[in-house]
């Protein structure tokens, strides 16, 4: 990556070939697992900075997941709403979930999500971003997939869902009604208003 400094405030204006993210790990002192379940692991791991300084960190595990905007031939986004127990929220989000099929593909993640959550499958598919959920703490990875060509799922194919998922509603929304609810703080799942600014950005440009 190239660039110059800034003249007044310190830094590098990026105006060479586009800044990226960077592949790094400084070494490891310790890591101490705390707690591991099928879903997630905690641990603490001891850092090593360039300077030989050791720093404590908190890193919590998961399997990563996938999610969809799934878009109907009139331009309305499918949400979900369901009970979130961490925050204590009925949240509208996309259909998501973890990657908890060994060796699954994430495309077939999305797609299996899609008709559990749902009971819609679609006959086009496209990544629309790929993140880090909360790097601070967290190595979850998320792949958020665009969907079209959506139909039903025949009953006979469907999910029974259970838990959370027994208690979820499912509402259609005219996409830009869904950005001005994002832009309102009606909706607030990250992943969903990641996936929604991502397409507005890719139809804008």
């Amino acid at each position: 990556m190239t660039g110059r400094p800034h003249p007044e405030l310190g830094g590098t204006i990026a105006d060479g070939e586009p800044i990226t993210d960077t592949q790094a790990a400084w070494p490891l002192a310790s890591s101490t697992v705390w707690h591991e379940t099928p879903y997630a692991q905690v641990r603490t791991d001891t850092i090593v900075d360039p300077e030989g300084g050791e720093h404590p960190r908190l890193v919590v595990r998961p399997h990563g997941a996938v999610g969809v905007l799934a878009l109907d031939a009139d331009d309305r986004v499918l949400l979900v709403q369901q009970y979130r127990h961490p925050v204590a929220h009925r949240l509208l989000e996309l259909p998501a979930g973890t990657l908890d099929v060994p060796g699954e593909p994430t495309l077939d993640a999305a797609r299996r999500e899609l008709a559990e959550e749902a009971d819609v499958w679609a006959d086009e598919w496209s990544t629309l971003y790929v993140s880090y959920a909360t790097p601070g703490y967290s190595s979850e990875h998320w792949e958020c997939f665009l969907a079209t060509g959506l139909h039903p799922v025949p009953l006979e194919d469907r999910t029974v869902r259970e838990a959370e998922e027994a208690d979820m509603v499912q509402w259609w929304l005219p996409f830009d009604e869904a950005l001005d609810a994002v832009a309102a703080g009606r909706i607030t799942d990250m992943m969903t208003v990641a996936g929604l600014y991502a397409l507005h950005v890719r139809r804008t440009r």
